[in-house]
Parts: C-alpha cells; sequence; structure tokens
C-alpha cells in the first residue's frame, strides 16, 4: 500500500492520485461536522448565508470529541459512523469538499458524489480515538456552539492516520489499516 504524505486544504490532483487501500497521514486544517451540524450547514445554504469555512478543498471529520484534558487541544477524537451525513455529504462535496472522514460504509449516492466531484473518503481507526488526538495540534470552536461536542471546531492536524476508503474512481475497500500511530 502506498503512503502519501498529504496537506489540507486538499486539491482534485491530491485527491485524483489516491486508490482504495491507500494511507494518507494528512496534517493542515480540517473541520469537525456531525448530523447536526451538516444540516445546519446546509439550512445555511439554503438559506444563502456564508458558510463558517470555506467549502473548496476541506476535509470534513466527523467526531464529537470529548473535552480536552488539561494542556492539550482536545479530548479523545474517535470518528463517528459516517452514514448520518450520507444525506448532506453529496451537496456538500458538489461544492467543493475533497474528502470526509469516519467510519463505516457511504451510501451510492455519497460514492458517486465522490466519482463526480473529485473526493474521497477516508477511514480513521474507530476505538481509537486517545490516540487520534495525539496527532491533533489544535482545536477553536468556529460554529454552532450550543452543539456541544457536534459544534464545528476547526482543527490543526499533524500526520493524521487515515486509510482510503472509497476513492474518486469509483473503489470501494474495507481493509485492516497498516500504519502506526
Amino acid at each position: 500500500m502506498p503512503t502519501y504524505n498529504m496537506t489540507a486544504p486538499l486539491k482534485d490532483e491530491d485527491v485524483a492520485k489516491l486508490h482504495v487501500g491507500d494511507v494518507v497521514k494528512l496534517s493542515g486544517t480540517i473541520y469537525t461536522a456531525r448530523d447536526a451540524a451538516h444540516k445546519r450547514l446546509c439550512d445555511m445554504l439554503d438559506n444563502n448565508e456564508k458558510l463558517p469555512f470555506e467549502l473548496k478543498g476541506a476535509v470534513i471529520y466527523y467526531v464529537g470529541p470529548s473535552p480536552a484534558p488539561e494542556g492539550r487541544p482536545i479530548g479523545s477524537a474517535g470518528p463517528t459512523t459516517s452514514y448520518r451525513m450520507d444525506t448532506y455529504a453529496p451537496r456538500l462535496h458538489s461544492l467543493g469538499v475533497k474528502a470526509s472522514v469516519g467510519k463505516g460504509k457511504r451510501s451510492p449516492e455519497v460514492r458517486k458524489a465522490l466519482q463526480e466531484h473529485t473526493g474521497v473518503y477516508f477511514g480513521a481507526t474507530g476505538g481509537a480515538g486517545a490516540l487520534l488526538s495525539q496527532c491533533i495540534t489544535a482545536a477553536k470552536v468556529i460554529a454552532f456552539d450550543d452543539l456541544g461536542p457536534e459544534a464545528i471546531r476547526e482543527l490543526t492536524v499533524e500526520n493524521f492516520p487515515l486509510l482510503v476508503v472509497n476513492d474518486s474512481h469509483g473503489g470501494e475497500q474495507y481493509a485492516k489499516p497498516n500504519f502506526e500511530f
């Protein structure tokens, strides 16, 4: 399996070279959002309101982190099951989102959107939230603070370990990740 070091936000050419089973160590800025935040983003789009972050090239991590312990930017930050965002994901991909991160299978509509808009779905290791949080160097709430753990956060990540589960070529795989923290 090839391993790529990439920096978010992502570009089409970054995503297009990825194939199912590839490992990516992602650095840069990513955003957290779960289903309630996705609904609000789509409501904002419906009302022609400015979104709290730029969708073009964005990576959205499906996570509701635990409170940050003293001296850390974030608490445990393991992935959430992705299918709950499948209603909203195709629209966000059509507007520039390049990647999502979660766990579990995606709907045919999401997989089609990844192909049509050069996107990718990354799997993060479920049950390893405390380890994954060690790759997060900064975190701040940027929207929907009233949602608590489900608020949208801007994260700075460094070598965040991901596995390509669905690629922009139509590939799909569920394999044991082959990477180390």
